[in-house]
């Protein structure tokens, strides 16, 4: 691919997102594979299983954190070098590159200090119980330690799609998440080191991935390479990267500020069986979103490259293919949710107790889930356009006004059973951050097409 520079704005569009959206959404659901991987041999373990799983769903809140800054720099970082490809700016697109492998091994440092001092502290505000605190602690004080290796595997993976090489991309999560299913089980039951184990199943998977990305973005094949001399931190430009990262983290962390939420108010309502319940929906719910976030990424590429050469018909030919693949999308998955949750319940616990409070929960949860084609294909444009502050908007109205209110605002409505009202908050808040997107959407993206096409006219005036 690296041969023929200018491919994202000369390949029929349908084919293109095809070729780069196929690898980019098996990567996110391969990526996936690791912490459900984890939770379902966790919840298979003989006499502990329910109690561990629950106990390591209580990790989920500091995982999302670290995945979340991760995101902030790839995802602020790749769309912008993209656009600077397609102004054949190659040179401004490595700095950027270069610019954010710092930082994200400075913010590894950081979050690895941190997670190791305090993890106990923040699982018991997370919702931990006596009974769950220790599987929680014995897990997150391994995880920590592959920090950095996670930090770089995300955030720089981000820039190898970018450049249009998605089955590369595809490689660096498929290479840690087979080794991953391999080696869990032999930590988890052929050493006993029941949580532990997946903890250290899940490190090693991940450094043997970051291996492969540095591999990759220092060798020759790649269009855009880590290079000594752009190794550092320039605010100019590592300063809008991180302003167009902030609404794809505020999206992931602001999950496990809510995951915070949920649990607290469930631990109330319905103790340690509706947290549980909320550590299976929260893997479902990944399984909703990731594939919906791979195809967004597989259309970034071909939105900011032809956004930065100017190609009008393109950007918009390329976003009215998005959603209709992502409604089609959340649509199905919703069937599938609403006509058999005991089928995705059954994939993480045996517990029958567990597994029937799940049914309910699932459905009651997941009750909007078919708008979500429309939520995250507008935000993924919003972000592959470079428009920050848009992109932030919607992110922040979706979890921090919506949702939190909602999670208590809800059981006080729904009186009859609170713990159900809880999970309720979920389909109440998307319905309306949906509607809101759509309508800042279609107003935004109709006034930067203009903008773009007065642009163009006049530059070929001039020429």
């Amino acid at each position: 691919m690296n041969d023929d520079k200018e491919f994202l704005g000369r390949e029929p569009i349908g084919k293109l997102l095809l070729k780069l959206a196929l690898p980019t959404v098996a990567a996110q659901l391969i990526n996936m594979l690791y912490n459900i991987v984890d939770r379902i041999y966790i919840g298979h373990i003989p006499d502990i299983g329910a109690t561990a799983l629950t106990g390591v769903g209580v990790c989920m809140p500091l995982i999302l954190i670290v995945s979340a800054f991760a995101a902030l720099v790839g995802y602020g970082g790749a769309p912008r070098a993209s656009i600077y490809m397609g102004k054949k700016d190659n040179e401004s697109a490595e700095k950027i590159l270069g610019n954010c492998f710092t930082l994200q091994i400075i913010i590894s440092v950081i979050l690895t200090v941190i997670l190791l001092i305090w993890n106990r502290d923040f699982l018991m505000a997370f919702g931990a119980s006596e009974n769950t605190i220790e599987y929680g602690v014995n897990y997150m004080n391994i995880y920590a330690l592959g920090t950095i290796f996670v930090e770089i595997t995300l955030g720089m993976n981000s820039f190898i799609t970018a450049q249009g090489f998605a089955k590369t991309g595809m490689l660096s999560v498929l290479i840690g998440a087979v080794a991953n299913i391999i080696l869990d089980p032999i930590f988890i039951f052929g050493f006993n080191m029941d949580v532990r184990g997946a903890a250290l199943a899940t490190i090693i998977s991940q450094a043997l991935s970051c291996i492969w990305v540095i591999w990759f973005l220092c060798g020759k094949k790649a269009t855009l390479k880590i290079k000594k001399k752009n190794i550092g931190l320039q605010p100019k430009i590592i300063l809008p990267c991180v302003a167009l990262g902030t609404s794809v983290f505020v999206m992931q962390a602001s999950e496990s500020v809510i995951s915070v939420c949920f649990n607290s108010s469930l631990q109330r309502y319905g103790g340690d069986i509706a947290v549980g319940a909320m550590t299976i929906l929260t893997s479902v719910m990944q399984f909703a979103m990731l594939p919906l976030q791979g195809l967004g990424q597989g259309a970034q590429p071909i939105v900011s490259y032809n956004y930065g050469a100017k190609n009008v018909a393109r950007v918009r030919t390329t976003y009215k293919l998005l959603l209709k693949a992502s409604l089609v999308y959340s649509c199905l998955l919703w069937l599938l949710v609403m006509l058999f949750p005991q089928g995705f319940a059954a994939m993480f616990t045996t517990d029958p107790e567990l597994m029937q409070y799940t049914r309910t929960a699932l459905r009651i949860y997941m009750a909007a889930a078919l708008l979500f084609g429309i939520q995250i294909a507008c935000q993924m444009t919003f972000n592959a356009l470079g428009k920050a502050v848009e992109s932030i908007v919607v992110a922040v109205v979706r979890k921090f006004v919506l949702l939190i209110p909602l999670i208590y605002i809800m059981p006080a409505i729904l009186s009859a059973n609170k713990a159900f009202a809880v999970y309720m908050a979920e389909p109440a808040a998307d319905l309306i951050a949906v509607t809101f997107t759509a309508i800042l959407f279609a107003v935004q993206f109709k006034k930067t097409l203009a903008k773009l096409e007065v642009e163009t006219t006049k530059a070929e005036s001039q020429a």
